[in-house]
C-alpha cells in the first residue's frame, strides 16, 4: 500500500507539529516552518493567517460534515442516532496523513498551554456546531447541547484510540487494508458513543 504524500497544506501542519515537538511553540516561528515544509513564508500566509491556526487545520471541514450528517439524519432519527450519522460523516476528513500525525500533534499540545487553550477551543466549537445542528431538528436546547457534549466526548475517544491502535494491523487485513483509514476511525468513534450512551443511561 503506498505511503500518504501530503500537499503543501499537509507539509506545513507536519511541520509545526514537529518543530514544536523539537524546540517548543514559542520559540518556533513561520519562516522555520516554510522551510521545513519546503515551501515560502508567502505560500504559508495563503494556507494559515499564523502559527496558531496550523493546530485547527481542517476545523471548519470537520464543524461542516459534523452539521451535514446531523441534518441528514432520518427524520425519526433520535438525538444521539442523529449525532452517530455526524460522527460517521465527520470520519471521512480523517486520512491516512492525520493518523500518522496524530502522535506527534498529541506532544506538541501537552508540552505547550497555548495550544492546550486552542484545542480546547476547537472542541468547544465542534460541540456547538452539533448542539446547533441538533436545535435545528427541533431538538430541545438542554438534550441538544448534552448530545453534543456526547458526542465531541465520542469523537476524541474514538480519535485517540484509531490513532494509538495497532499500526501494525494494516498488513494482516488483506484486501481489506485498501479501505480508507476513515472507515476505520467511524468504527472506533461510533463504538465509544455506545459505551457512552449505555454509561449515561446507568447514571440514573
Amino acid at each position: 500500500m503506498s505511503r500518504w504524500e501530503p500537499g503543501a497544506r499537509e507539509r506545513l501542519v507536519v511541520a509545526a507539529v514537529d518543530l514544536f515537538t523539537e524546540q517548543g511553540y514559542d520559540a518556533t516561528t513561520v519562516a522555520q516552518i516554510a522551510e521545513r515544509a519546503g515551501v515560502t513564508k508567502s505560500t504559508f500566509f495563503r494556507h494559515f493567517p499564523d502559527k496558531r491556526e496550523l493546530l485547527v487545520a481542517g476545523q471548519e471541514t470537520l464543524s461542516r460534515l459534523l452539521t451535514e450528517g446531523i441534518a441528514e439524519a432520518p427524520g425519526d432519527a433520535s438525538p444521539l442516532e442523529a449525532v452517530a450519522a455526524g460522527l460517521e460523516r465527520a470520519s471521512t476528513a480523517m486520512g491516512p496523513g492525520t493518523r500518522e500525525l496524530a502522535p506527534r500533534l498529541k506532544a506538541a499540545i501537552a508540552a505547550s498551554a497555548e495550544l492546550q487553550e486552542r484545542d480546547t477551543l476547537k472542541t468547544v466549537s465542534l460541540a456547538a456546531a452539533m448542539t446547533t445542528a441538533l436545535v435545528a431538528r427541533g431538538v430541545p436546547d438542554p438534550i441538544a447541547a448534552l448530545a453534543g457534549e456526547l458526542g465531541v466526548l465520542a469523537f476524541k475517544r474514538g480519535y485517540a484510540e484509531w490513532a494509538e491502535g495497532d499500526r501494525g494491523a494494516e498488513g494482516e487485513r488483506g484486501a481489506e487494508g485498501d479501505r480508507g483509514a476513515e472507515q476505520e476511525l467511524a468504527g472506533y468513534v461510533l463504538a465509544a458513543l455506545d459505551e457512552l450512551r449505555a454509561a449515561s443511561a446507568s447514571l440514573g
